[in-house]
């Protein structure tokens, strides 16, 4: 989001063909006329409040959009779209233009909106006596203090006389909203929203960051940024944390155990890093490695102790304790009036359910990718263990050797890393943690679906319609032997 200073030439700046060389769209919510006044009301208003500064007559965002947009959707129907939706939202007038980049990789729209509402009537204020404004538009007591030498009224100083309209607002105040900080998360979130339920491809579904998650942020290197190497160097460090995340909730760490290691050798090490030393980038690095080291030794205890457990239930054949199934409370039996039974419609699996297979499948790729890290990582600590334990004429012999077994293997392990990441990125999703999160969504579901059916199949399935079948042909047959008993034998008439 932008402030604007200047919203008359910011508009004419965006809405241009001269000035842009990809426009595909305007859209307007209102008249030119209606920024003009905007305009002088706000300058108005700065002026009496004596603030020193920029004047800001309007605010402006830069929505960025997937670059499939041009090719499935209608520009002008598009920033239509994308703007009524804030108008609706917010209340406030606005303009758009839907533009590219000079080589076409940034389709976005430029939304430039009211912090002001138009008044249904205007509120006009007149003299009740002569007024007398200064050069700055300050109120002067007397007229003697906007006259010269010669008495006359000084060039840039203004009467206005008794009956005459001195003040005419046309908008409300400034809606405080639009300067709150969360404001722009807000709208991150309402414009996400609105994107994803227009793109065609998962892939390009777009997500929010949330800074107070377990992920750092990567920063985005503009256009001839004198610091671009160092951000670059940071990113590197930023993406080493992030993949170390993903590992560990693959691995069975708990998210609260990864946010307190963030927290604690990230968050408070960089806020005690900038009080002793002030701000110094380049210390980000050595910071960031030692919080990955702290989440890696953590990650190789859960993978071992987990190991371990496994290997002793198989040795001794025992199950792992499960949570018992808690069984709803009966409720005492009531008398049923005879009536013909009336079969429920079978469950239908929901969406979530039907997609358990399909994270399933991804749910163990990533174990399995896990499980090939570790081994690595334990093969990398076997050559450590052997490089430190070197003595006497080995220690320069075979040490850089063994050294450069373990920079390769390393390498390998880092690239591993990178894959493990890669694989939720492949199936369209941010990181592993929303995988694994829409995953026991899934998981949950799916199990639901498979016991209502269960239930529903022993109840009302085919078995149970052919034992209802069979209890019918016996009470029938039960019925005729009955009658058959009540009859009373005759005698033989050809006996004398």
């Amino acid at each position: 989001m932008n402030k604007l200073p200047d919203v008359r030439g910011r508009i004419t700046y965006i809405s241009s063909h001269a000035k842009q060389e990809n426009l595909y769209a305007v859209y307007e919510t209102t008249d030119r006329h209606y920024w003009t006044e905007l305009a002088k009301c706000n300058q108005r208003d700065f002026q009496k409040s004596g603030i020193e500064g920029k004047c800001i007559e309007a605010r402006e965002f830069i929505i960025a959009l997937p670059e499939s947009f041009p090719d499935l959707y209608d520009p002008d129907k598009l920033l239509q779209l994308f703007t009524d939706r804030f108008k609706k939202k917010y209340s406030v007038e606005c303009v758009a233009a839907l533009h590219h980049n000079k080589p076409k990789t940034n389709y976005h729209i430029h939304l430039i909106f009211s912090e002001r509402e138009l008044l249904s009537e205007p509120i006009e204020k007149t003299a009740t006596r002569n007024m007398f404004y200064d050069e700055q538009g300050k109120h002067a007591r007397t007229k003697k203090e906007i006259l010269d030498e010669n008495g006359n009224v000084r060039k840039g100083c203004k009467v206005i006389k008794k009956g005459e309209i001195y003040e005419r607002n046309l908008f409300t105040a400034k809606n405080k909203l639009f300067k709150q900080d969360n404001f722009v998360d807000e709208v991150k979130h309402f414009y996400t929203d609105l994107i994803n339920t227009l793109v065609k491809d998962d892939k390009e579904k777009l997500h929010v960051f949330d800074e107070n998650g377990l992920y750092l942020a990567t920063k985005k290197i503009g256009k001839n940024n004198p610091k671009a190497e160092q951000i670059q160097t940071d990113n590197k460090y930023r993406m080493r944390w992030n993949r170390e995340v993903d590992r560990a909730i693959v691995s069975g760490v708990a998210e609260t155990e990864i946010q307190q290691i963030k927290k604690e050798y990230i968050s408070d090490r960089i806020r005690e890093s900038v009080d002793v030393f002030g701000n110094q980038p380049e210390r980000l690095g050595t910071i960031l490695m030692t919080a990955v080291g702290v989440l890696a030794i953590l990650i190789s205890k859960v993978l071992q102790k987990a190991r371990e457990l496994s290997a002793k239930l198989f040795d001794t054949g025992q199950i792992p304790p499960q949570t018992p199934k808690q069984e709803p409370v009966s409720k005492p039996a009531k008398k049923e009036t005879p009536s013909k039974p009336k079969i429920p419609p079978k469950p239908v699996m929901s969406a979530g359910a039907a997609a358990y297979p399909k994270l399933s499948k991804i749910y163990k790729e990533l174990k399995r990718q896990n499980e090939i890290i570790f081994e690595a990582e334990k093969e990398r600590n076997a050559l450590e263990f052997e490089r430190d334990d070197l003595k006497g004429l080995a220690r320069f012999t075979k040490k850089g050797e063994l050294q450069s077994k373990i920079d390769r293997k390393n390498e390998e392990i880092n690239i591993l890393k990178i894959g493990l990441s890669g694989i939720a990125k492949r199936y369209g999703y941010q990181n592993v943690q929303e995988l694994y999160k829409i995953y026991h969504q899934s998981h949950n579901a799916y199990i639901a679906y498979r016991e209502q059916e269960a239930e529903w199949e022993k109840i009302y399935g085919i078995k149970a319609q052919e034992d209802t079948i069979q209890d019918k042909i016996q009470k029938f047959q039960k019925k005729i032997y009955q009658q058959n008993e009540q009859i009373p034998k005759q005698k033989d008439r050809g006996a004398r």
